[in-house]
């Protein structure tokens, strides 16, 4: 007689009871989603589900800007081409890339601009699939878990910092709580604690309030900045600054939850089997990097940045479809406006290019 393997829910589950019970009955809500993300073989972007995708019918999720027009990459390979010139560097480092389709777009594009690329991603699923199609490029291409103790060239991070795990603190009757996971009868649902925690900003008004910070997010651009000796990065991400993410009138946050090309809002159902996200807070990323060395090179909007690296001229010359699917990366009430680009650098200040018309960096 056969048992049926537990569904990666349930077992995704049980993971999380056995962490709740470890801890004592209640786990911050960044330590629950670094789970049902990335433990290994369950968490959402450790298992093998396809996620990445134009269609629901191809049993994805979401589909990230790479995928919805190779353009993407030709335009951000002219920002990458000045970076590489300005800071005399060769070497490419992308994290969490996905399909891998924007490394393929960027190695396409900078050709023998580019010594070696190095990927750094956690999900052994989404290696496999890098690999795969990356393996016209041969030994140009590599894989590492982690940052070295030192590096040089240009960082390029597309849709990666939404999906590192967030605290959440919600203010409730004008007291500040962290938001956690409990276990009750059996099921997961939220709890809150006093905490010491604050957003950075003030919220005006004494509404209940639920918000999210973002300390790994900080932490990675403050790793980042200690390593990298020379060179530049450009993060790619939805999100807002500091004066926008805490507007008094954002009181249920950002968090959401995606699969299927659906939204929701619940990250307790359905474990494993949907994506996991949070705005980006583009003022703490820059403080926090700004702290740690690494100046900032501009803030600006997806559209402007793409349209500065040359988009629309690669959009004049590409076919009636093309033209319609790139078109999403820079309409405003597509991927334009809420998306938005930052650069930092460590060594001489440029004028770097996706920067040159429309930089927001006093706003941030």
């Amino acid at each position: 007689m056969t048992t049926e393997a537990p569904s990666l829910t349930t077992a995704l589950h049980a993971l999380v009871e056995k962490a709740i019970a470890r801890a004592g009955g209640w786990i911050p809500f960044d330590r629950f989603m670094a789970l049902v993300l990335y433990a290994p073989g369950l968490g959402y972007y450790a298992n093998d589900s396809r996620k990445f995708g134009e269609l629901p019918s191809t049993g994805s999720d979401f589909v990230t800007a790479p995928e919805m027009s190779p353009l993407f990459g030709r335009a951000l390979a002219v920002q990458v081409a000045d970076a590489l010139r300005a800071t005399a560097t060769s070497e490419v480092w992308e994290f969490g890339a996905g399909s891998g389709a924007l490394a393929q777009q960027l190695l396409q594009a900078l050709d023998s601009a580019v010594s070696r690329y190095t990927i750094v991603d956690l999900s052994g699923s989404l290696r496999e699939r890098q690999k795969r199609l990356l393996a016209p490029y041969g030994d140009k291409v590599r894989w590492v878990g982690e940052l070295p103790a030192a590096m040089q060239g240009v960082v390029v991070g597309n849709e990666v910092l939404d999906a590192m795990p967030v605290k959440l603190l919600a203010r409730i009757s004008g007291a500040w709580h962290e938001r956690g996971v409990v276990l009750e009868e059996g099921a997961l649902s939220f709890g809150d604690r006093p905490t010491e925690f604050r957003p950075a900003a003030e919220i005006e008004g004494g509404h209940d309030y639920l918000t999210e910070i973002h300390p790994q997010a900080e932490a990675f651009v403050r790793t980042l900045a200690d390593r990298l000796e020379r060179g530049a990065a450009f993060f790619i991400d939805y999100g807002f600054g500091e004066a926008e993410y805490y507007h008094p009138q954002r009181h249920m946050g950002t968090l959401m939850c995606h699969r299927g090309h659906m939204a929701d809002s619940n990250p307790l159902a359905d474990l494993g089997h949907k994506d996991i996200t949070a705005h980006v807070n583009f003022s703490a990323l820059a403080l926090a990097a700004q702290e740690a060395g690494l100046r900032t090179l501009g803030y600006t909007s997806q559209a402007r940045f793409l349209i500065n690296c040359g988009l629309v001229e690669l959009m004049a010359q590409a076919p009636l479809p093309g033209r319609i699917a790139a078109q999403r990366l820079i309409t405003e009430h597509e991927m334009g406006e809420l998306f938005k680009v930052i650069g930092f650098h460590k060594g001489a200040f440029w004028d770097a290019t996706g920067f040159s018309q429309g930089d927001r960096t006093e706003r941030l």
